[in-house]
C-alpha cells in the first residue's frame, strides 16, 4: 500500500494539546489520526449499508402493497394485542 502526505492546518493550542493527550495513551498525534479516519470511513460505510437495506426493505414493502400482499388491520390490531398482553404478563411476573 502506498503511503500519501496529509497537510491541515489547525490551531497551534489544539495541535499541542492533541500531541500532549496522544503522548498520555503512547501513541503519536499521527497515528491516532490514522485510527479516527480509518473508524469515520468505516462509520460512512456501515451507514451507507444501512441505509442501502433500509431502502431494500422499503422498497420490498412498497412492492408487496401494490402487489395486494396486504395483512388485514383486524389481523395486525389481534397480533398487536397478544404481543401486549405478553409484555404486560413479563412485565408483571418480573416484580417482587
Amino acid at each position: 500500500m502506498s503511503e500519501a502526505t496529509f497537510t491541515f492546518r489547525v490551531d497551534e493550542s489544539l495541535k499541542s494539546e492533541f500531541a500532549q493527550a496522544a503522548k498520555l495513551r503512547d501513541r503519536t498525534g499521527a497515528q491516532l489520526l490514522r485510527d479516527f479516519m480509518r473508524d469515520f470511513v468505516r462509520q460512512q460505510q456501515e451507514a451507507a449499508e444501512h441505509d442501502a437495506w433500509f431502502r431494500r426493505q422499503v422498497q420490498q414493502g412498497v412492492d408487496s402493497a401494490n402487489a395486494g400482499d396486504l395483512l388485514p388491520a383486524e389481523e395486525v390490531e389481534a397480533e398487536a394485542a397478544a404481543w401486549r398482553a405478553e409484555t404486560r404478563r413479563r412485565m408483571d411476573s418480573s416484580k417482587p
